[in-house]
Parts: C-alpha cells; sequence; structure tokens
C-alpha cells in the first residue's frame, strides 16, 4: 500500500486516495467506504500512537507502513 501513497490524506480526493483508505480499512478492520470516517481516523489514531508515530488520524506513508506489516498475507494485495 505504501509504495503508492502519494500524500498525507485527511479526506481523499481521487480513486487512488479512496483505495489507499479502503485499504488501510480493510487492515483496520473497519467499514470499507474509502471515506475518511470517524471511525478511520480513530483506528489510524490508534495505529500511530502504539508505534509512536504523530497522532493525527489521517493516512501517511508512515502510517500506511505499519498498517502493512499489520495485515495478515491472506488480505496483503
Amino acid at each position: 500500500m505504501s509504495e503508492w501513497l502519494p500524500r498525507d490524506i485527511f479526506r481523499p480526493v481521487s480513486e487512488a486516495e479512496r483505495e489507499a483508505v479502503r485499504t488501510a480499512q480493510r487492515a483496520l478492520n473497519l467499514d470499507v467506504t474509502g471515506e475518511m470516517d470517524a471511525a478511520t481516523q480513530a483506528g489510524l489514531r490508534g495505529v500511530q500512537y502504539v508505534f509512536g508515530l504523530p497522532v493525527t488520524g489521517c493516512l501517511d506513508r508512515a502510517t500506511a507502513e505499519r498498517l502493512d506489516r499489520l495485515r495478515p498475507p491472506s488480505l496483503k494485495e
């Protein structure tokens, strides 16, 4: 996921960014909507807190990399 993350995503503005959010939502075991909703932001903040990253609730490269490590092999694309 993280190798094609174009920017920090606070609100997805393209299909590629919505797909990045959907990938994060699957990794967080959330409803997969492609939108940066409150549950997604909370899940991202939790991952950021656990890994000692800045707690922003946005999907950035460092958070995406940590999420990618957490996903089971069956969910990796």
